[in-house]
């Protein structure tokens, strides 16, 4: 039996340069990815948009807007639903942001024998 792995694989060897050149450059398409998601916004509204709440496309809240008139804050019962329609608008935008983080990244998943079209198998080797 032979000593190297990578004997099978025919064309006189493994190219580790290559690969490495190829990890490199996905590595920077992440990245580049990475921060347009960052610069993107998506928001999320609830109850006929009284709350509204914006988040970037790394899932990171950027903003909130009650719209006025919907809460006089002296209420204890319009306070706890106020919190309950944050959450539900953030969680709103955060699916949102997800989808997008997904159609941002999906590609370069694919390119890792992520999930796609063709077969790839789910996760990928890089979780995506």
């Amino acid at each position: 039996m032979s000593q190297n792995p990578f004997e099978g694989l025919g064309g006189g060897g493994f190219d580790m340069g290559a690969l490495l050149q190829q990890a490199q450059q996905m590595q920077e398409q992440l990245a580049s990815a990475q921060e347009r998601l960052a610069e993107q916004t998506v928001d999320g509204t609830v109850a006929g948009g009284a709350v509204t709440v914006t988040v970037n496309g790394v899932g990171e809240l950027v903003g909130l807007a009650i719209s006025a008139g919907q809460f006089d804050g002296s209420d204890t019962d319009d306070l706890s639903d106020l919190s309950d329609m944050v959450v539900a608008a953030y969680r709103d935008a955060k699916g949102k942001a997800d989808a997008l983080a997904s159609d941002t990244l999906g590609p370069l998943a694919g390119g890792l024998g992520g999930s796609d079209d063709q077969g790839g198998a789910p996760g990928g080797p890089l979780g995506f």
